[in-house]
């Protein structure tokens, strides 16, 4: 029954997030809902069983919501200092639970890892200060996505999660730092973001539950 609930409670408030308050200006329930849908996928993930690493990660990508629910210009390198945690915490669980290598990692992986450089590449003229946090931010979330591509086949919710993960983070960066927008929209590029973001979580959970 609790399972439920949570799963419930987390996806109402990444619906209300997402529908209605994710294009407005920051404020304590925005914060609040957006850090509550993924924060109910922590709570679930350590109530039902999931192991404390898989609760952890969770927890400090709902913690990364909360900065990144505020201002960017001020939160944004708090934010990513727990998504970067969250990642190298999602690289530990994924190793954890590897299978054998499967043909499908040689094929992939080489494709995430080049998508991380291309996008370090198109972006390294416009990040400033921020040069060696990106660097190591772009690291981490191509090695999440590469060992959840060892997962065994009852996991593949969870590498369809990861993948989901970073091109969210795609989006996100080059609207951040290019200013550039999906067809040229704001809500769509805000939509693509904070579904694919929450959605990936969603499947990360589900599929390392089952």
């Amino acid at each position: 029954m609790t399972d439920g609930w949570l799963w419930g409670a987390a996806g109402i408030c990444a619906i209300l997030y997402g529908l209605v308050l994710v294009e407005r200006p920051p404020s304590a329930l925005r914060t609040l809902v957006k850090t509550a849908a993924t924060g109910a996928l922590a709570l679930l993930a350590y109530l039902q069983g999931g192991g404390p690493l898989l609760a952890v990660a969770l927890a400090l990508c709902a913690i990364g919501d909360a900065f990144l629910a505020g201002d960017p210009k001020r939160w944004l390198p708090f934010g990513l200092a727990a998504f970067l945690a969250g990642h190298l915490v999602y690289v530990l669980l994924f190793w954890r639970e590897r299978g054998p290598v499967a043909a499908h990692f040689w094929a992939i992986a080489p494709l995430v890892a080049l998508a991380g450089g291309v996008m370090l590449a198109r972006l390294w003229g416009s990040l400033g200060p921020l040069k060696p946090a990106v660097v190591a931010y772009v690291l981490a979330i191509v090695a999440m996505v590469a060992t959840s591509l060892l997962l065994p086949p009852l996991r593949w919710p969870a590498t369809v999660g990861a993948l989901a993960f970073m091109t969210s983070d795609a989006v996100l960066s080059f609207d951040l730092f290019k200013g550039a927008r999906l067809a040229g929209s704001t809500r769509l590029t805000a939509w693509a973001v904070w579904f694919l973001y929450f959605g990936g979580q969603a499947l990360i959970g589900w599929g390392m539950l089952r």
